[in-house]
């Protein structure tokens, strides 16, 4: 899944429409607005380094910014998982970019290292936890310390954070209907976000686009674990549009089949979890009250609203905590 959500995305962003609407929509900078977007050019990505070990990354551009023809490169990583050292290698990633500009002679006549932005587009489940900057890898050091160690951060655009009313607030944005689709499958939310970028492409300089985005979104359906569609290999946006209208309807009464399904399933599980969560709560409202003696009237409304992590981490620490304020943190405002 991984591998196919990869590729998916390099074949989407090796068209330039698709790399300009992520930079202008997803990122607040008002410099990188005003870069003229109609420069971008796609650039070697693969790059083997002085130990002569070969890396690819997965999608690097240069635009230009202002008169003279200073290049920023953008550097895009593809992720469906959660990388805690994505921040390393990132910077290894720029420093083999860095050594092969200087190898092939491409700094300029100043002989400055261009900006590079460094992006992580991210698509996975659950929303992503790991440090976006180098620093948060490292120990606290001494500020003389401090000072000499490399310092790395990348943009992070992750998809799931967005929900559908903010990517519709974002119209004839190329990426922004793409991660629409990424969203959790309804026939519905598919339809529209689909009409949406066939009336965004209509015009002759998205005929590219059109077909990639066309090719990425038959390989998605296909691949949908909750309901698998299979289309002919069609490399028409409008046309494959036509073809999954023919089938919506019963997409849509298997989905909605499976959301009966799913719920009464669900029902069950939320009973079962609520019943042990309450004993759980009880258990642990003893446990403090041997502990710690009488307890404040705001802990067991905590203790009975608590999620089941909470839960643990709060008897993990029973045994060593000192006060009901080092388990808790802090009691709430007004206690």
């Amino acid at each position: 899944m991984a591998q196919d959500h990869d590729t998916g995305y390099k074949l989407l962003f090796s068209d330039k429409l698709m790399v300009r609407d992520l930079v202008q929509g997803f990122i607040d900078d008002p410099w990188l607005r005003q870069l003229d977007f109609d420069t971008l050019e796609r650039v070697n990505g693969q790059y083997v380094s002085e130990d002569m070990r070969s890396r690819e990354d997965d999608v690097v551009w240069r635009v230009r910014s202002g008169e003279d023809w200073l290049y920023l490169y953008l550097l895009i990583e593809f992720q469906s998982s959660n990388e805690r050292f994505m921040a390393l290698r990132m910077m290894v990633y720029v420093g083999l970019l860095y050594q092969d500009l200087i190898r092939q002679k491409q700094l300029g006549a100043n002989a400055l290292l261009p900006p590079v932005l460094p992006i992580v587009l991210y698509n996975g489940e659950p929303r992503w936890r790991a440090p976006t900057q180098l620093s948060a890898l490292l120990p606290k050091l001494p500020a003389f310390l401090a000072k000499l160690q490399p310092q790395m951060r990348y943009v992070l655009i992750d998809e799931g954070a967005y929900s559908d009313e903010m990517l519709m607030g974002l119209p004839r944005n190329l990426a922004a209907g793409i991660f629409r689709l990424e969203q959790p499958f309804s026939p519905d939310n598919v339809k529209a976000a689909l009409a949406e970028l066939i009336q965004t492409t209509s015009a002759e300089e998205y005929r590219t686009v059109r077909r990639l985005i066309a090719i990425w979104l038959r390989a998605l359906l296909k691949r949908n674990r909750k309901y698998p569609i299979l289309l002919p290999e069609l490399d028409d946006l409008q046309e494959l549009s036509v073809m999954l209208s023919r089938r919506m309807e019963q997409w849509a009464e298997g989905y909605m089949a499976q959301g009966e399904q799913k719920g009464r399933l669900e029902g069950r599980l939320e009973g079962r979890l609520e019943g042990r969560l309450e004993g759980q709560a009880r258990l642990l409202a003893r446990l403090l009250a041997r502990r710690f003696g009488e307890l404040p009237s705001w802990v067991e409304p905590r203790l009975f609203a608590a999620t089941e992590a909470e839960l643990a981490r709060w008897s993990e620490a029973v045994l060593d905590a000192e006060s009901l304020a080092a388990i808790f943190v802090e009691p709430p405002a007004g206690h």
